[in-house]
């Protein structure tokens, strides 16, 4: 039975807690960058789909979807668990990672409002190079919180 070792594992958890800084900071070139370049990445639409049901395949289409992120002051990715294990073949893994993404905007001018959504990214990882990358991700929401808030940092 193959395993992955500490390195891999610190390695795919590193990848994955940038996918979320980056995410959150809009650093789109460092975000797409960790995706291969053939990378697979399949959303839900929410808040009518909360299943997966849209693909985009390489680069190019990954980012203009990611960019979507824009129409948001501010967004918070928490990772909340992650399980990484080995894929079919050498340099390959898989991994399921549990995440709540923040969403603040503004339903109406002076009541911020925190749209919260319970996901789960179900992943497929392919070191290249000596990197772990991101070969596909398929987005799932569990479910959809609507909270106040209080005010935000500018």
């Amino acid at each position: 039975m193959r395993v992955l070792d500490h390195r891999d594992r610190i390695a795919l958890a590193d990848l994955v807690a940038r996918y979320a800084l980056y995410a959150d900071h809009l650093r789109y070139t460092g975000l797409v960058g960790l995706f291969a370049d053939d990378a697979v990445l399949v959303l839900p639409d929410p808040p009518e789909q909360l299943e997966p049901v849209r693909t985009l395949t390489g680069r190019d289409e990954i980012g203009k979807a990611l960019r979507s992120l824009e129409r948001f002051p501010r967004t918070s990715h928490e990772i909340v668990g992650q399980v990484f294990d080995p894929g079919r073949e050498n340099a390959t893994a898989t991994g399921q990672v549990a995440c709540v993404a923040h969403h603040l905007n503004e339903e109406e001018p002076g009541k911020p409002t925190d749209f919260a959504w319970h996901l789960r990214y179900s992943d497929a990882y392919r070191r290249e190079g000596g990197f772990w990358q991101i070969e596909r991700r398929t987005v799932q929401i569990d479910f959809i919180e609507k909270k106040q808030v209080w005010r935000w940092r500018d």
